[in-house]
Parts: structure tokens; C-alpha cells; sequence
């Protein structure tokens, strides 16, 4: 296929990235004409040619079923090879950066060295008390299996192995590898056959996950041990300062497949990805560690230790015993790796742990390998022992023999009803808030037992999850579940009655001052938002809660959704309602004497939380991240972080050099008084009004009908992104109970993404026009917050062409519903004229020369697959239930091909 002359994304200057693209684009024009024939090439050529010219939508109309589904597979295709050719780029002006500029720890870290210089009064510094934080410090990613991902694993894997291929330039078959991976990928379907199944999901995540631990969190926690020590901190070889978290076979909320057996096969998962990978690191590390003790000595714990290990693991190999009989340390890495498959088999038959033989916990595995590097610091053996050594001890201690640690998650509801019968409390769901607080502290307080034998079934099921969550903290040890969340928690007494379920497990045993798991609170909707101090303050008031906290080292961990406040409320709204109920939550916090850990729930899209990483962290209120963070990584957005090992650097070292630069650097106000009031004041009047614009759309009676036809939003179910419904379980025809996953893909497939922007140009104005315009460039030059919010709002008016949604409105809606663009399109239209006052730009994304060429260059292959789209849409429509499967499979795929160019399913 040709590529435009500029052959991909970037700007002409770019010759490393058009060159990729235009190999690739050639290699797939190769493929198609290999195997198809020329005609299929020819006719990708004369469609992009046609809607270019503007007259495409005749010759799409014309295509056959068959030609229609072979045509979206080919821009697809090549948006995905466009895609990768980008990331490798993207991977080498980084390595480039690095280079010139330093490393994202090397830059925060001499930010906090001037500051250690300059001891601004009111954020003085000093070495210990960075020391402290450092040493506390706790940043978590957390994968979940929301369904964000269109593209198959076994596609990823392909577009994996052609950026392996790219980045190996002076390979003299790089071509014909190329050729052979590209034409692997045209025979690959693109569709899954059926829903994945959680454990389908969660050995996807697994994947990165052993990647990282291979290849990415040994150098990066290297490397953030090194830098501290300019800055006179020595990071603890067993500290974690990162640590990686799971959502899958854990999460339940909204999903009747994940059950308590469920959770424990992918905990078992897990472990067996864990235990491999550590044991492939072992044995490198066996090669390595040849000290001879007939050249030095060793320490006479390692040789006790050694001499245990050849007592109780009878399985040795001889010949290990007879080449490796005075290398004390190979012996001691080869106990390891027999002692960690045992471990595994374990496991994997549910048997009791046998000492001396497994392992029970992490902690043993990691006092196996301090012994070895205490004996090597006591023999001269410094520069080994912080070598290969250290660099597995802090990658085994990120991990875990669990690989990651699973967080559990149900909805509210879920809780009370398993209480209403176990309480034996008439009228017990009636009752109030603050009713149930009472009734349910007093349970807590007490230690009760609750008649849980007649449950139903729903009840047993809720109840089955704490007793799981208890034997997999049994058998894994304290690290494999740490945190319970509640979802659509609108009352204190929402997670008051986890824990009191949680008593009835055995879980949380106040007098016995046993609190084997902490609960998290999770705020999603504006309302709960605005809430959250108040819930957090009656919660931490109450001695019983409190003294549970404090049994969980004064940590209280908070959820905040980014998503159902965006439906909710708008964009503006939700982004300053979250803003502000940060500032709350680390209010009450800190008067409680306890430590704030906020988990943000952001997706991949704007509209669901997402944007750059580095720029969200270091915009948040100043103390919200006290060393201890956690956020979700979902859907596309883990391939697009984690797929090349490059960029899964980058970006684990970005999100740690942030949460430490906020933890350091933001411990106070950056503004003064007066300017924070003022700010507050107007972003106020910015979202007041932005929220009045977008419930003025989406309260009007007609918005679902609209929102339905003008988007492919029905077809959802039909890609199986992912095991959970794309509905709640009290789903209606209307807005109230989709989710807001399918919310923002509909709105995204069709190029209104309405969640991204809508409200905020009437936002702006009203400000301005109160007299505002100086108070907003102040925000935008000196407050974060302000400043990313215009910078994700900008990018995403960039990503939507009001132009094509007019051909999905012109074409599949009503005609008495078509006012509802004409209402988008003012404020689109408004919303730009306002960011382009307020930025001073003549055009969106005037001073990045780079992504706008990028995005425009992508339309120019966007448009056929949209123009197809809305085509088999309405045929699929009209037919029903008796449209041809191939029809069907043809709309699914321009969904996929939409995904692929925009890099974004919503």
C-alpha cells in the first residue's frame, strides 16, 4: 500500500519513522497482491483516492460483502504496522533524550537537589526526611481487563515481533522477516470467536507482566537506587517502592463470572507466571555466581543454609553437587529454583507447604537471596552482590510470588443484601445511612457473629469471596489481596458493611487486633465526589474503624472514578469535582493523623480519565500523593505502555520519577492564598456552567435514541472485548445503566467523543465574560491542574470530525432527531473559538507541529473505514436478525479499524 508521500504520522523531517512506514506500507501492498491479487491493492488505491476527492461514498456503496470485509482489513492492517512503526519511533527519540537530556529520575531528582540548594521558605528539605518518604514510598499500576482492548493477543504478539524487527536495522533478513510476520498477520482474524473468560483476560495481563519483570523493573529500580544515593537516600534492597496490582479474577462489580473459584484459579495463574519467570532469573544468575570458596570464603549462614538445602531437597542433581561443590552460591541458586518449583506444585495440588522445601511467603524466598548477598559483601564480593543479585532482589521484592497483588472489588448493594438477611434486622435495606453506620459499627465494634446459614444465593456467593480472599492470603501470604473495594459507596455505612462481612470470614477481628485485608472506598458519580470528606471523616471518627486502620499501618486507601463522573457530569465538571475531592480527602487525612493512598481509576481515553501520566501526577493537589499511589492501566493503553520493552521503560520510569517528584516536591501550596481563591472561583463558574451545557444534552428525553442510532454502539457486545456485560445488571434501553466504557466508545467510533470536550467552551466563556480572561492565563501558566485539563481537552477537539458525524447522523438517524448534532456542533465550535483564545493559538494543537500532521495524515485512511462503517451499519440495521454473518463480520472489523486508527476504542 502507498503511504501518502509523508508515509505515516509525523512530520516530513521525520525520515526514520516515514521511512518504516513506507517499507511497511510496501511489505502489506506485497502481501495483499500475494494473497488476494492486484485487484485488491487497486481497489485500496482507488478508494482513498476517491474520498479524498469526495466522492467515495458511491464506491463504497458499491462494493460487494466480501470486497467490503477484505478493504477494512487492509486499512486496518495498516494502521496497526503505522502504529508500531510509530511506537519504535517514539521509543528512539526517547533513548535519544535520555542520552542528551537524562533519564525522568535523573531530571526529578535534580529538581529536588536545587531544592535542597535553594530551601525555599515554607518548602524547606532535608536528606532524612526525604529518606522517610522515599522509604515509604509505594507506587502501584493496576491492570484491569475492562474491555478496552479490540485488538487479539495473537495480533499483538505479530505487531510485537514486526517492532522487534524494526528495531533491528542491520539485520539482513530484517525484509523477508518483515514479509513473513505481515503476511502472518493478514491470515490472523482479527475478531475474537467468543467472550473471553476472566482467566482468558487475566493470562493477557500476564504477558506484560512477565515481560516487566524480565526485562523493564531490574534496570528501572536499579536505576531509582542509583539516584537517590545523590541525594544521600539509600533505598533498602527489599523496599518496594513499585509494586504492580490486578484487577483480574478480582473484580466482580457488574460481573456474575468472576466467583470465589474464579478468583483462586487466577491467583494459581499468576503464582506459575511468578515462580517461571524468578526461576529463569535464577538460573542466569547461577551462571554468573562461580566464586570458588578455594579462592574466598563464605559467610556461615550461606554454608548452614546451603547444607539445609542438600538435607531437605533430596532431588539434587549429582552432577550440580559434584562440578558445583565449593561454589556455594550456584549451589544456593539451584536450591532456589527446586525450592520454587515445588513451590509451584504446591500450588497447583493445593498441599500443605513443607518447610525447608518451599516456600510459604515472599519473604522467604527473599531471605534466601540476602543470604547470599550478605556472604558476598563479607567477602569482597560488593560490586557482585549489587550487580545481577541486587537487581533480582528488588525485582523480586516489586513482585512478589504473586506477580502482582490482586485488589477485590463489588458494588455496595451487593454487601447489604447478604446483610439484610444475616442480620436479622427487619426493614434493615430501608433504613438510612446514617442508621446502617450505627447498626453496622456496632457490629464491628463488638466482633458479632451473624446467622450467615441462610443465605440465598447471591448472598452466599458475596459471602464465599471474604472466606476465598482468606485462604488465598493463607496459602500466598499478606501480599496477595491487600485492599477490598467498594464501589458506588454513597454512605460510610457502604464500606462499614464489607468490613463487618469481612468479620464473618475471619478476616477483621478487632479484639484479637487482626485486620488482614484494608477496604477502599470507591467515589464515582459527582455526587459522592462532593462527598467524599464527609465519608471519610465519619468513617476515620469511628474508634472501631479507626483502630482497623491503624492495625493496617495508618494507611487508608480511597478509589476515585473517573469515568461515571465524567457521564455524570461532563468533562469540566468531573475533572474539578475529582480535583477537589482530593484536596478533602488529604485534609481529613492528615487531621486524623493517618496516610492518604489514592487510587485513580482513569481509562485510556480523555473522556474516562486518561491523558500523559506525568502530567496528570504532577497536577494533583499538593499532599494527595504521599509517597503512595495506585492507578489502573486498562484496556489499550497496556499494550500501547508495555508492548515494546523500550516504552514499558519509559513509562514505569515516568510514573515512579512523578509520584516521586509530587511526594518530594508538592508536600504545600504552590500558590498564594489569594491565587488559590481566585482560581477556585473561577473554575467554579468554568464547571457550573460546563455541567448546565451538558446535562442540557444528555436530561433530554430524546438523547438515547439519538446517542443509539447515530453511534455503533449496539455492536459493542458483539467484538467480546472483555468477560464483564456491557451493562449493568438493572440495564434498560436508556443512558442511566450503560456503562461508561461503551458511553465513550460510541461517542469516539463516531467522531463526536462528546465525553472529551462537551461543556467546556460554555464553561469558558461564561468566565471570560465575567471579566475572567486575566485569572484564566494566569491558571493556564501557573497551575497544573488548569493547564493539563486545556492540554487533554485541545488534544481530543483535534481527534473529532464533526464533518463524518454528520454522514453517521445524515445517513442512520431520524431526521427529527438531528438537532442533537446541530447542539454538539455549536459547542464544539464554541469550545474551540475559547481554547484558541485562551491559548493564544490560531489553530487546535498550533504548537505541536508533530501530532497534528499526525492526526491528519491518519484521517486520510480513517475516512474510507468510517464511510464503510456507516454503510454496512444501516444494512445491518435494515436487515435485523436475517442480515448475513459476513455483513456483520465486515462492521465489526471497521470498528476494530477505527480503534486501530484513532488508538483508541473509548
Amino acid at each position: 500500500m502507498k503511504s501518502s508521500g509523508s508515509g505515516g504520522a509525523v512530520a516530513a523531517d521525520d525520515a526514520a519513522l516515514r521511512s518504516d512506514v513506507r517499507k511497511l506500507g510496501d511489505l502489506l501492498g506485497q502481501t495483499l497482491v500475494r494473497q488476494e491479487g492486484p485487484e485488491l491493492l487497486e481497489l485500496v488505491e482507488n478508494v482513498r483516492k476517491a474520498v479524498r476527492e469526495g466522492q467515495g461514498e458511491e464506491l463504497l456503496a458499491s462494493l460487494s460483502v466480501e470486497d467490503s470485509v477484505q478493504l477494512v482489513r487492509a486499512f486496518s492492517t495498516y494502521f496497526n504496522l503505522a502504529n508500531v512503526a510509530e511506537q519504535v519511533h517514539r521509543a528512539r527519540v526517547l533513548a535519544e533524550a535520555r542520552t542528551d537530556g537524562g533519564s525522568w529520575l535523573a531530571r526529578a531528582v535534580d529538581k529536588i537537589e536545587a531544592a535542597l540548594k535553594s530551601q525555599t521558605p515554607g518548602h524547606e528539605l532535608n536528606s532524612e526526611e526525604i529518606s522517610g518518604w522515599i522509604n515509604e514510598m509505594s507506587v502501584r499500576p493496576v491492570f484491569t481487563a475492562h474491555p478496552t482492548e479490540a485488538a487479539r493477543r495473537s495480533v499483538l504478539s505479530k505487531l510485537g515481533q514486526v517492532a522487534d524487527l524494526l528495531e533491528d536495522g542491520r539485520n539482513p533478513s530484517q525484509a523477508d522477516r518483515l514479509a513473513e510476520t505481515i503476511d502472518l498477520l493478514w491470515q490472523t482474524d482479527e475478531l475474537r470467536v467468543g467472550q473471553p473468560e476472566p482467566l482468558d483476560e487475566a493470562m493477557n495481563a500476564l504477558y506484560y507482566l512477565d515481560d516487566l519483570f524480565l526485562q523493564t523493573v531490574p534496570e528501572v529500580l536499579n536505576d531509582f537506587a542509583r539516584e537517590m544515593k545523590r541525594i544521600d537516600v539509600v533505598v533498602p534492597v527489599t523496599a518496594r517502592p513499585l509494586s504492580f496490582g490486578s484487577w483480574i479474577g478480582g473484580d466482580r462489580d457488574g460481573n456474575p463470572n468472576v466467583t470465589a473459584q474464579v478468583t483462586n484459579d487466577a491467583m494459581l495463574l499468576q503464582v506459575a507466571h511468578a515462580i517461571r519467570v524468578t526461576i529463569d532469573t535464577m538460573n542466569s544468575l547461577r551462571q554468573v555466581l562461580s566464586i570458588s570458596t578455594r579462592i574466598i570464603g563464605a559467610t556461615p549462614e550461606l554454608t548452614a543454609s546451603v547444607e539445609q538445602d542438600l538435607k531437605h531437597i533430596r532431588e539434587f542433581e549429582p552432577r550440580f553437587l559434584r562440578l558445583n561443590a565449593q561454589e556455594p552460591y550456584r549451589l544456593k541458586a539451584t536450591a532456589i529454583v527446586h525450592r520454587l518449583a515445588f513451590t509451584r506444585e504446591r500450588h497447583a495440588k493445593g498441599a500443605a507447604h513443607v518447610a525447608h522445601r518451599d516456600y510459604a511467603d515472599t519473604d522467604e524466598l527473599l531471605k534466601d537471596l540476602m543470604l547470599m548477598r550478605d556472604s558476598l559483601f563479607a567477602h569482597k564480593g560488593e560490586l557482585i552482590a549489587t550487580g545481577l543479585l541486587e537487581r533480582t532482589i528488588r525485582t523480586v521484592a516489586a513482585f512478589g510470588i504473586t506477580h502482582a497483588t490482586m485488589d477485590v472489588r463489588e458494588h455496595s448493594d451487593a454487601h447489604h443484601h447478604a446483610l439484610a438477611q444475616a442480620s436479622g434486622i427487619a426493614g434493615y435495606i430501608e433504613k438510612t445511612h446514617e442508621e446502617k453506620f450505627e447498626i453496622l459499627t456496632g457490629f464491628l465494634a463488638a466482633d458479632s457473629n451473624l446467622d450467615i446459614t441462610a443465605l440465598d444465593a447471591n448472598g452466599q456467593k458475596t459471602l464465599d469471596t471474604f472466606f476465598a480472599i482468606a485462604d488465598l492470603i493463607d496459602r500466598f501470604g499478606s501480599q496477595a489481596i491487600e485492599t477490598y473495594i467498594v464501589s458506588m459507596t454513597k454512605g460510610a455505612d457502604d464500606l462499614i458493611a464489607a468490613v463487618v462481612l469481612a468479620q464473618q470470614a475471619g478476616l477483621v477481628n478487632l479484639k484479637n487486633k487482626k485486620a488482614r485485608i484494608g477496604f477502599a472506598p470507591l467515589l464515582e458519580t459527582v455526587a459522592e465526589l462532593r462527598a467524599a470528606g464527609e465519608i471519610l471523616e465519619k468513617l476515620l471518627s469511628n474508634p472501631a474503624y479507626r483502630s482497623l486502620v491503624a492495625l493496617r499501618g495508618d494507611v487508608q486507601e480511597v478509589m476515585l472514578g473517573y469515568s461515571d463522573s465524567n457521564k455524570d457530569a461532563g468533562i469540566a465538571t468531573s475533572q474539578w469535582e475529582i480535583h477537589r475531592a482530593q484536596r478533602s480527602l488529604r485534609d481529613i487525612a492528615m487531621k486524623h493523623g493517618v496516610k492518604l493512598r489514592l487510587f485513580h481509576g482513569r481509562g485510556g481515553s480523555v473522556g474516562r480519565g486518561g491523558g500523559p501520566t506525568y502530567e496528570a501526577l504532577v497536577a494533583l493537589p499538593w499532599g494527595s500523593v504521599d509517597g503512595q499511589i495506585k492507578m489502573t492501566e486498562q484496556g489499550e493503553v497496556i499494550s500501547d505502555k508495555y508492548a515494546l520493552a523500550s516504552l514499558a521503560r519509559e513509562n514505569i520510569e515516568l510514573t515512579l520519577a512523578a509520584s516521586l517528584e509530587a511526594t518530594v516536591l508538592n508536600r504545600g501550596p504552590r500558590q498564594s492564598v489569594a491565587d488559590l481563591q481566585s482560581w477556585n472561583e473561577c473554575m467554579q463558574l468554568v464547571s457550573d456552567r460546563s455541567f448546565t451545557a451538558y446535562r442540557a444534552l444528555v436530561d433530554h428525553p430524546d438523547l438515547p435514541a439519538y446517542f443509539y442510532a447515530s453511534t455503533p454502539v449496539e455492536q459493542l457486545g458483539n467484538l467480546f472485548l472483555g468477560s464483564r456485560p456491557s451493562r449493568r445488571p438493572d440495564a434498560s434501553s436508556g443512558l442511566g445503566s450503560l456503562r461508561a466504557i461503551p458511553w465513550v466508545f460510541g461517542w469516539t467510533q463516531s467522531r463526536q467523543i462528546v465525553p472529551g470536550w462537551f461543556g467546556v467552551g460554555s464553561g469558558l466563556k461564561a468566565a471570560r465574560e465575567a471579566g475572567k480572561t486575566d485569572v484564566l492565563q494566569k491558571m493556564l501558566g501557573d497551575w497544573h491542574f488548569f493547564h493539563t485539563f486545556i492540554s487533554n481537552v485541545e488534544m481530543t477537539l483535534a481527534k473529532t470530525d464533526l464533518s463524518l458525524a454528520r454522514r453517521y447522523v445524515e445517513t442512520l438517524v431520524p431526521q427529527e432527531l438531528h438537532h442533537f448534532l446541530d447542539q454538539i456542533q455549536a459547542e464544539f465550535d464554541l469550545t474551540v473559538e475559547e481554547i484558541l483564545k485562551l491559548t493564544n493559538k490560531k489553530s487546535l494543537l498550533g504548537d505541536q507541529e508533530i501530532l497534528a500532521r499526525t492526526l491528519q495524515v491518519r484521517d486520510a485512511y480513517l475516512s474510507p473505514i468510517h464511510l464503510l462503517q456507516i454503510n454496512l451499519l444501516k444494512r445491518v440495521r435494515d436487515a435485523g436478525d436475517s442480515a448475513d454473518p459476513l455483513l456483520r463480520r465486515a462492521l465489526l472489523l471497521t470498528i476494530n479499524g477505527v480503534a486501530a486508527g484513532l488508538r483508541n476504542t473509548g
